[in-house]
C-alpha cells in the first residue's frame, strides 16, 4: 500500500509528522517543484519523500490537504481515480452553499475525483494538534471518518490506527460528514473538538 499527501502547508506537514513518527513512507507533493520543499520534508524525517504532483497521485491512498478551492486542480492530475482512496482533509469554510450545489462539501468534492472512493477525515483538528503525538495520557487522540463507502472507511480506519489515532466512524457523508465539515460561514459541530479515547 502506498501513500501520498497532496498539499504541504501546516496540515500537510502535520500529517507527514504522523507518518514519520511511525516510520511509514509517504510521498508529499504540491503544484510547486519538489526541490522547493525538499528541506522541509527532510526536517520531518527520512520517510517523507518529496515528489512531483503527477507522480505522487499514483499512490493507492491520497490525502487531499489543499485549500478546498484547489481540489479540482489536483483531480485533473489523473484521468481516472479508479482503485484509489482519497481522504478529504479540506474545509470549505467561506465557500458559498450555492457553489457546493447545496450538498455537503465532500460530496461536491467527490464529483471531481472520478472513480475514486472518498473518505472525509483528519480535518477536524487544527494543524498544531494534528501534528502532535496522538498518544495522550494513556489514551489515543480521536480522528473522525465519514464515507459513503464502508470498505474505504474501514481501510482508512486501519491506517489511522497504524498512525496511532483512534478512528471513530460517523456514517455517510450526508449524515456524519456534516458534523466535520464547514460550509458557507458555519462549522460542523465536531470541528476543533480534541477528544481522546481510552481503553
Amino acid at each position: 500500500m502506498s501513500y501520498a499527501i497532496i498539499g504541504f502547508g501546516h496540515i500537510g506537514q502535520a500529517l507527514a509528522r504522523a507518518f514519520a513518527r511511525n516510520g511509514v513512507e509517504v510521498s508529499v507533493a504540491t503544484t510547486r517543484d519538489p526541490e522547493s520543499f525538499a528541506s522541509a520534508a527532510a526536517a520531518i524525517g527520512p520517510s517523507i519523500i518529496p515528489k512531483k504532483l503527477v507522480d505522487a497521485v499514483k499512490a493507492d491512498i491520497v490525502f487531499l490537504a489543499v485549500r478546498f478551492e484547489s481540489h479540482q486542480d489536483v483531480a485533473k492530475a489523473l484521468p481516472t481515480w479508479q482503485g484509489k482512496t482519497i481522504i478529504d482533509v479540506t474545509n470549505a469554510y467561506g465557500v458559498p452553499l450555492e457553489k457546493l450545489g447545496g450538498q455537503p462539501s465532500s460530496k461536491a468534492l467527490a464529483q471531481a475525483f472520478t472513480g475514486g472512493r472518498l473518505v472525509k477525515g483528519f480535518n477536524h483538528l487544527g494543524a498544531a494538534v494534528l501534528g502532535q503525538d496522538p498518544a495522550v495520557h494513556g489514551g489515543r487522540r480521536v480522528v473522525f471518518l465519514a464515507s459513503d463507502d464502508d470498505a474505504a472507511a474501514a481501510e482508512i480506519g486501519a491506517l489511522a490506527e497504524k498512525l496511532g489515532f483512534a478512528p471513530i466512524k460517523l456514517g455517510g457523508l450526508s449524515e456524519g460528514g456534516l458534523l466535520v465539515q464547514a460550509r458557507g460561514n458555519s462549522w460542523g459541530h465536531l470541528i476543533f473538538k480534541d477528544l481522546v479515547k481510552f481503553g
